[in-house]
């Protein structure tokens, strides 16, 4: 997977950095790559955004963090941290199901939740992680 599999970030900045033997996935949102459309944002007709699903959202996000490690040759079960932007904490069991159904077969990194006010476009969550390449040891102790 390439680039191009991305989405265009909205900065100068890289989806992946590698440093040793982790990749740091830059924060990750709901849009597709190829459509450059929000996952589960519903519009009015001036075009404004009158709902949002959470699930959808959450789904397109992760999917979007898996491309990202693909992109290096890496897969959901080698992430050991995430870090979750989520701009409604009402909303945080809709996004755990989310979460628990894509880590169901996989170990589950760590994570932490944060409420913020607001996030970048029309996204509702956004998530960011550090992964670890296979030649290194990675503890799954909980």
């Amino acid at each position: 997977m390439t680039a191009k599999h991305l989405t265009k970030p909205m900065a100068t900045y890289v989806h992946t950095r590698r440093a040793g033997g982790l990749l740091f996935v830059a924060g990750q949102g709901s849009r597709d790559p190829e459509s450059d459309a929000y996952a589960g944002v519903t519009r009015d007709s001036a075009g404004r955004v009158i709902a949002h699903d959470i699930a959808v959202q959450t789904a397109a996000v992760l999917t979007n963090v898996e491309r990202a490690l693909k992109s290096q040759g890496l897969s959901r079960a080698d992430l050991v941290d995430v870090t979750v932007f989520l701009t409604d904490m009402s909303e945080f069991q809709a996004m755990n199901e989310v979460w628990n159904q894509f880590f169901a077969e996989t170990p589950a990194p760590t994570r932490t939740t944060v409420a913020v006010r607001q996030l970048p476009g029309d996204n509702f969550v956004e998530m960011k992680g550090i992964a670890v390449f296979p030649s290194y040891e990675v503890n799954h102790a909980e």
